[in-house]
């Protein structure tokens, strides 16, 4: 009796030091503009002197798993242009939103000190990016994080996949090409209610795969097999918004700019121009705000497969005015050329071809990608695209238009750092480093109980419940 009273407490005690191990404190608020009350999108919320964090959504929400050791650390909500908000994570009211107030240094204070700072913005972004080798790290390190890829329409979602993935960078100066890698750790859903009848995917797929020299608007869905429709869906997938696309090409603006041909590479300023805006504050330091414009030439991504060429580029940069890292880049590639403006409309229904947000986070001096966000049109065929309609079908037409054009949005969020040599190596071993998002996996509820994720909007909770409940591909 006294051996099975001593064998019950071991037991009971591992189990309590594993609860205790895993013990998490969520925490979630709105965060609010003080001035004009409304919430603020993209807000950096995290534990300080930590990686742990995540962002709002576009309802200024947040929600944060706290790990049980950093329960008496300092919750930190920042966004550039405000003061920063601090509070003892154990002290966090959640009945209350969080108000950022605004913050602004003076731009001609800033521009008189010093004689050998950069005054313009294209003198700041070339030296923040001849500062790039510094800024960012120079040995191996391990990056988890959260990616949600989102299908839709202008009606309705088409597609759903979340997945855990881990991201390995050898350093900044080692090509990405061979040096970096992405594996898909684990999935939470995989809602797929696409129209398995992409005929333009699989125009597209046979000319590029098979060489077959046809004509799209000879083709008819009845005549081709659901397995071949697939295929070619899965090809399109993979070549627009499969992950390695993102990381390892041109998309990476900062992280592949000593690449050849770079977009933010050597001959920057033929394709770019950049125009100082003003001075913002950045939890406490001062940060360059520098519009991003159109230089003298057209850019392009030169994505293999792909007509990615005459895009004219817009957007906003913000660099660091102590050290020039660079924080955050909103970067579009608009259709400039006629080529371009033509064939974007057509297949499209936009001009608007790639949206780009990168948001790097200082963590030991070093700046480490936290957030991206990435939206792109898709190419399929549904619905009548001819441009001879009869005025009568005006509002037909309309309604074909909002479900026919469709794009995808990924948005990736960054959570640990591991710089850990030993780790690092072994992980890198030990993975299989398969970065293909499509494929299904089987759902690991125990691995998702403590993994933080970014908290969807209203609008997303609505468009997701109803593909989830429409969806018969994958469900969990």
């Amino acid at each position: 009796m006294k051996f099975q009273s001593i064998r019950l407490f071991i037991v009971v005690s591992v189990l309590c030091c594993f609860a205790n191990a895993n013990a998490q404190k969520d925490i979630s608020n709105t965060v609010i503009d003080f001035t004009t009350q409304m919430p603020i999108e993209s807000a950096s919320v995290y534990i300080e002197n930590t990686t742990i964090g995540t962002v709002t959504n576009t309802d200024g929400k947040f929600l944060l798993s706290v790990p049980d050791e950093h329960v008496s650390d300092t919750l930190v909500v920042s966004s550039i242009g405000y003061k920063s908000f601090r509070t003892p994570i154990d002290d966090f009211d959640e009945t209350f939103s969080i108000y950022l107030e605004e913050d602004v240094a003076s731009l001609d204070e800033v521009l008189i000190v010093g004689s050998t700072r950069p005054k313009t913005g294209n003198e700041i972004v070339v030296r923040a990016l001849e500062k790039l080798e510094k800024n960012l790290p120079q040995q191996a390190y391990l990056q988890k994080g959260f990616l949600r890829h989102k299908e839709r329409n202008k009606k309705e979602y088409k597609w759903l996949i979340e997945s855990a993935i881990t991201l390995y960078d050898s350093s900044y100066a080692a090509g990405a090409e061979e040096f970096l890698k992405i594996n898909v750790d684990e999935n939470r859903k995989s809602y797929d209610l696409r129209d398995v009848d992409s005929l333009f995917s699989y125009y597209t797929y046979l000319k590029n795969t098979r060489r077959m020299n046809l004509k799209s608007r000879q083709m008819r869905r009845d005549t081709i097999q659901t397995a071949s429709l697939i295929n070619a869906i899965k090809w399109n997938d993979e070549r627009i918004n499969g992950l390695d696309n993102l990381f390892k090409s041109r998309l990476n603006l900062v992280r592949n700019s000593n690449n050849v041909g770079a977009l933010f590479g050597k001959n920057v300023l033929d394709k770019h121009q950049f125009r100082l805006d003003t001075v913002l504050v950045d939890d406490g330091r001062k940060i360059y705000k520098i519009e991003i414009d159109k230089g003298e030439d057209f850019a392009g991504l030169n994505t293999p497969g792909i007509y990615n060429e005459g895009f004219a580029p817009k957007g906003w940069i913000y660099i660091y005015w102590d050290n020039y890292a660079i924080k955050k880049v909103e970067y579009e590639l608009i259709a400039a050329s006629d080529v371009q403006k033509k064939r974007s409309k057509s297949l499209f229904g936009t001009t608007l071809n790639h949206k780009l947000v990168l948001t790097y986070k200082e963590y030991e001096d070093k700046m480490y990608p936290s957030y991206i966000y990435y939206e792109t049109p898709k190419l399929v065929n549904v619905g009548d695209r001819s441009s001879d309609r009869l005025y009568k079908e005006t509002d037909k037409l309309k309604e074909e238009q909002e479900e026919q054009f469709y794009y995808t949005t990924q948005e990736i969020l960054f959570t640990e750092i591991i710089q850990d040599p030993t780790e690092v190596k072994q992980e890198l071993n030990s993975l299989s480093w398969d970065e293909d998002i499509f494929s299904p996996r089987v759902y690991n509820k125990d691995f998702w109980k403590n993994y933080n994720v970014l908290l969807e909007s209203k609008e997303e909770e609505k468009l997701i419940m109803d593909l989830s409940s429409r969806a018969s591909l994958f469900k969990q």
